[in-house]
C-alpha cells in the first residue's frame, strides 16, 4: 500500500482522536494539523480544512450532551456571550507576535494548570451550583479575555475555557465540558466562514477528518456523562502534560485552532 494511501486512511483515525481529545479537554489540533500539512496542504489551508472537523465534532458533542441532559441550563449566556464577543475582537486584531515566546508562554500556563488539577482535585471533582462561584462582573472580563485569545490565537483555547468554566464559574467538570463545546461551536462557525470565503478549505480531506472527529466526539461525550468528573479529570491531566511538552518543544503551533 502506498504511503499516500496510508496517510489518507490515517485522516479519519487521527480525526477520531482529535474529536475525543477536544471534547474532553482541547489541543486536538496538535495532531490533526501536522497530518494535513504532511498530506501537502499549505499551513493556512490546513488550518481552514481542520475547522471542518472541529465544526462537526462540536455539533455532535453539544447534541450528545444535550440528549443526555448534561448541558447546563443556568448561567450559560453570561459565559457564552462575552466569549463570543471576545473572539470577534481577537480575530480582528493585527498585532505582531513573537511566536516562539507565545508557544513557551502557553506551555508554561498549561504546566501551571496541570499542577492545579493534580494538587487540587476536589476543586475539579466537586459538584458546584452553576453560576454561583463568581459574580457576572468578574466572569464577563474573564471570558471576554479567553474569547479574545481564542479568536486571535486559538491554540489550547478549549483547555483555558474549561478552566474558566469550572474554576471561575462553578460549572461541574462534565457540565463545563458541555458549555465549552457550545462556545467552540460558535467560534468555529464564524472562523470557517472566513476560511471558505478565502478558498482555504479542502472539502475531501475535511470530510474524512469530520467523519472521524464526529465519532470521537460522540464517544467522548457519552463517556464523560457515564463516567463523570474523575474520568474527565484523568484525561485532562494527560492532555495538559502532552500539550505542555509539545508547546515547550520545537513544534510550531501559531495559528492552530483549539
Amino acid at each position: 500500500m502506498e504511503a499516500d494511501t496510508l496517510l489518507l486512511i490515517a485522516v479519519p483515525i487521527v480525526g477520531f482522536a482529535s474529536g475525543f481529545i477536544n471534547t474532553l479537554a482541547g489541543s486536538g489540533s496538535l495532531i490533526t494539523l501536522p497530518l494535513l500539512i504532511v498530506l501537502g496542504l499549505p499551513a493556512n489551508v490546513a488550518n481552514g480544512t481542520n475547522r471542518v472537523g472541529i465544526l462537526v465534532q462540536s455539533i455532535v458533542s453539544v447534541a450528545t450532551f444535550r440528549r443526555r441532559d448534561a448541558m447546563p441550563r443556568v448561567g450559560v449566556a453570561k459565559v457564552v456571550v462575552p466569549s463570543v464577543l471576545g473572539a470577534a475582537a481577537g480575530a480582528a486584531l493585527a498585532v505582531d507576535l513573537d511566536e516562539e515566546m507565545l508557544e513557551r508562554t502557553i506551555g508554561v500556563l498549561m504546566l501551571v494548570m496541570l499542577v492545579i488539577v493534580i494538587a487540587r482535585p476536589r476543586r475539579w471533582l466537586e459538584s458546584h451550583e452553576t453560576g454561583r462561584e463568581s459574580s457576572a462582573w468578574l466572569q464577563v472580563p474573564i471570558f471576554f479575555a479567553i474569547g479574545a485569545y481564542g479568536g486571535f490565537i486559538q491554540a489550547g483555547v478549549g483547555i483555558f475555557l474549561l478552566a474558566g468554566l469550572v474554576l471561575g464559574s462553578g460549572f461541574t467538570l462534565v457540565g463545563g465540558n458541555a458549555v465549552k463545546n457550545l462556545i467552540v461551536l460558535i467560534f468555529t462557525i464564524a472562523a470557517l466562514a472566513v476560511f471558505i470565503a478565502n478558498d482555504q478549505v479542502r472539502w475531501g480531506l475535511g470530510g474524512l477528518l469530520a467523519a472521524g472527529s464526529a465519532a470521537g466526539a460522540w464517544t467522548a461525550a457519552r463517556m464523560a456523562v457515564a463516567r463523570g468528573a474523575p474520568f474527565v479529570r484523568a484525561v485532562l491531566i494527560v492532555i495538559l502534560a502532552l500539550s505542555a511538552i509539545a508547546m515547550l518543544g520545537d513544534i510550531q503551533i501559531a495559528d492552530r485552532p483549539r
